[in-house]
């Protein structure tokens, strides 16, 4: 698994068939526990191999070259009927494996792997225990002009609430 991140709540999803190249937002409905990349664990839900059926935010990549209309193609519903490509050796309470960014979907007109991730949703987050745990050398050449070794522990308080 070295070097791919976790899909999350918020990856984007594209499949080759689309007439244009659309994305669609990924879902997470199968459960409310499993978090990544997320400190506060109110967003970022792990997508699972059980993230099945109509799982996304629009549930359409626009029009499905697999269905011709005349002129024109068939609007795309999709329906994931399974991934592959999983993390096999963890499984999560809904029995469900979690999604890595290159995981795959099979759609029943599309076929087999036909849906890839395009984004796996996962943003860098400053936190406190980002800066605790980095040297202070890193520190330096993140924020150039700041004295770790000057400032008490409060200062490394970081909030990354959208309210504030």
């Amino acid at each position: 698994m070295a070097e791919k991140h976790f899909v999350v709540h918020g990856a984007t999803c594209q499949c080759q068939f689309s007439e244009k190249p659309q994305t669609d937002v990924l879902l997470v409905k199968t459960h409310s526990k499993h978090y990544a990349n997320d400190s506060e664990g109110k967003e970022k839900l792990v997508a699972t191999s059980k993230e099945i059926g109509q799982t996304m935010q629009k549930n359409t990549f626009g029009n499905c070259k697999m269905q011709p209309s005349g002129s024109s193609f068939l609007p795309c519903q999709i329906v994931i009927q399974e991934w592959s490509g999983f993390y096999e050796k963890v499984t999560y309470s809904n029995k469900g494996n979690p999604l890595l960014e290159d995981s795959k979907a099979t759609c029943p007109i599309g076929g087999k792997d036909c849906i890839t991730i395009k984004d796996h949703g996962q943003k860098a987050e400053l936190t406190e225990k980002n800066t605790k745990s980095s040297s202070p050398e890193v520190l330096y050449e993140l924020l150039p002009g700041v004295n770790f070794s000057e400032l008490d522990d409060a200062v490394l308080m970081i909030n990354n609430t959208a309210n504030e």
